[in-house]
């Protein structure tokens, strides 16, 4: 009752089924909930590119940014019109696991589901950690509890996501369009109260500096900052959360989210060279520029919060997606199938659930620094973009619709080059970290089809289709077993519900002591003159055992006929009052469920005083 009470408070009253079209949400709640693991990339994918360029020792290896920035955004582009034919043809969600499954077969299927998975439990882990250095940078006090509070944060997203998508989609939007705000505001007036001397052209950095800076580290910087590309899929993963027309709202919110994070990715990088800003040890890229542009005042703190804020928010993309796309798993037998379940909210709780512990092991492993976590990141996430890609191509040229021709283009340009950058990626980020996801992936897979074999042998092995109730004889009256610690009302309710269904029962007891078992035989031949108490003794004062024994004893006589186990327990007024008491009870249970014809139930006695 108590616990209830709590889920009540912390998630809200149950759902019916019937509202389950009113939980679908409008475009600008889209948005937030869909483009905010995308968004929050601007607040480090320009350190990460910096950042490489910056260990050469040149001193204008960090204007490289620009061209790569430029790159980048070229990506994104192609990236997005890609996705944009995935939304089409696959309106009911599903992402890259539905497309690839469907069009190159289960095993690419399920590479681009583990890869998602992955991605997506990243996601909830980069960000917070992000958005927690972000919030040292501005309050150094705060350094020495941020693991303590990534997890906390993570626990608060994650009742906030049990709650429902309406209500937390309402909730992330106050923080999404915030950060937006901010982030316009912070580029806006960088670029009027900016250096008036800039002469920067991406064009001639290019040109001059390319012998010195050489293809390698430029390579290495552009695919640290392919981060800025992780979370686009997430609005075609997403699909089924919109309003009706579903694929057309996902589309345009797609264009919006995509519009918005090149123009911040763009100001950002920009103003990061016009402003000459260089990586400090504690304090973020952005904050520095922040800094720069706004001082140490209100416009400072305002946008570092905003930037705390819409960090913490990204991990909303991974909670919409990530229980949707296991239970997409779980409906195809490679997944547990806990999480097909939605819970009182309408979400699919048992997957928040398991996304926010995994995302929880993540920062406590890493310790919460965002660079170490980021090279795990964008491997799961251009695999899932390439094997999308060519499922597109494959989608095309079996269907062969009007217009399949230039979509068919389209997606080939744009799986030829995720998988290029999935190789640049995989090779300068391999040691760094990448080599960790390029293994669990493979993991993954395995654990994938080991759980569909065992769904699949384990239906044809409940398959009631050969089975004739008639050829497997009649069920002769079976014995039932009693284990007691003493004689009380519990018992005697046992002892009575034992005889009305079999006339062959036998209470056992475990003598581990002379003195108990004698006071034992007193009390039962009292009681119960003309019945046997099977006494069993224990000289090495273990109860499970001689009953497990007995038990085996009495199946080996019928090995064909059911045992019934009855075991006597008597229930507390105070729920809390049971953790008094033995619970030897449920470790027998636990041994009894894998032996074969044995009935296990409980007969209880409810005590109503405390």
């Amino acid at each position: 009752m108590f616990a209830s009470k709590i889920r009540r408070i912390l998630i809200g009253d149950p759902l019916h089924n019937s509202q389950q079209q009113h939980e679908l949400i409008p475009k600008w709640k889209a948005l937030a909930l869909l483009a905010a693991d995308a968004l929050s990339s601007i607040a480090y994918a320009t350190e990460e590119i910096i950042i490489p360029l910056a260990l050469s020792g040149l001193a204008f290896a960090t204007t490289w940014s620009l061209p790569i920035s430029l790159a980048i955004l070229g990506l994104m582009f192609i990236i997005t019109l890609s996705y944009r034919q995935t939304i089409q043809a696959y309106p009911n969600g599903g992402g890259a696991y539905i497309v690839a499954k469907d069009n190159l077969g289960t095993g690419a299927g399920l590479v681009a589901g583990a890869a998602l998975l992955i991605d997506y439990t990243l996601t909830v882990a980069v960000s917070v950690s992000a958005g927690v250095e972000n919030l040292v940078s501005a309050f150094p006090g705060m350094a020495g509890v941020q693991v303590f509070t990534c997890v906390w944060i993570i626990l608060f997203l994650m009742v906030l996501s049990l709650r429902g998508v309406k209500d937390s989609a309402t909730i992330f939007a106050i923080p999404t369009y915030l950060f937006i705000f901010s982030i316009f505001a912070l580029i806006i007036t960088g670029l009027v109260r900016g250096p008036q001397d800039v002469n920067i052209h991406p064009h001639t950095v290019l040109m001059n500096n390319l012998p010195d800076i050489g293809w390698i580290l430029a390579l290495k910087a552009f695919s640290s900052g392919c981060t800025a590309l992780t979370g686009i899929e997430a609005v075609s993963n997403g699909i089924p959360l919109f309003r009706h027309p579903q694929s057309k709202n996902a589309n345009m919110t797609l264009l919006m989210m995509v519009v918005i994070l090149g123009s911040m990715f763009a100001g950002i990088t920009y103003l990061v060279n016009s402003y000459d800003i260089v990586k400090v040890e504690g304090v973020t890229l952005l904050a520095g520029l922040t800094k720069a542009v706004f001082g140490q005042g209100f416009g400072f703190y305002f946008v570092q919060i905003s930037i705390f804020l819409i960090l913490f928010m990204a991990a909303s993309t991974a909670y919409a997606d990530f229980p949707r796309l296991s239970s997409l798993l779980a409906i195809d037998r490679y997944a547990p199938r806990q999480l097909i379940s939605m819970g009182d909210r309408l979400v699919f709780s048992n997957g928040i659930i398991a996304l926010s512990m995994g995302a929880i092991a993540l920062v406590i492993i890493f310790r919460g620094h965002t660079h170490s976590l980021i090279p795990l990141y964008a491997v799961g996430v251009f695999l899932s973009f390439t094997l999308s890609q060519a499922g597109m191509v494959v989608h095309h040229w079996r269907l062969r619709e009007k217009g399949w021709k230039g979509s068919m283009v389209m997606n080939t340009i744009g799986t030829l080059v995720t998988f290029s950058v999935l190789i640049v990626i995989g090779s300068f980020k391999f040691t760094h970290g990448a080599w960790m996801v390029i293994i669990t992936i493979p993991i993954i897979v395995y654990a994938f089809h080991r759980i569909h074999v065992h769904y699949v042998m384990f239906a044809r092995e409940l398959s009631q289709s050969h089975y004739d109730i008639d050829a497997e004889g009649h069920t002769k009256d079976h014995v039932v077993v009693i284990p007691v610690s003493g004689l009380h009302l519990g018992v005697m309710n046992a002892i009575r519900y034992g005889k009305s269904i079999s006339k062959d029962v036998r209470v056992i007891y475990v003598k581990t002591d002379e003195v108990s078992a004698q006071r034992m035989h007193e009390a039962w031949a009292a009681k119960f003159p003309d019945m046997q108490l099977h006494v069993l003794d224990s000289p090495y004062r273990s109860i499970s055992t001689p009953i497990l024994d007995f038990i085996d004893h009495v199946r080996n006589e019928n090995p064909t006929d059911f045992i019934t186990v009855i075991f006597p327990e008597f229930v507390t007024f105070k729920w809390y009052h049971q953790l008094l008491h033995n619970q030897t009870a449920w470790l027998i249970k636990l041994s009894l469920i894998y032996k074969k014809n044995v009935i296990v139930t409980s007969v209880k006695y409810h005590l109503s005083t405390t």
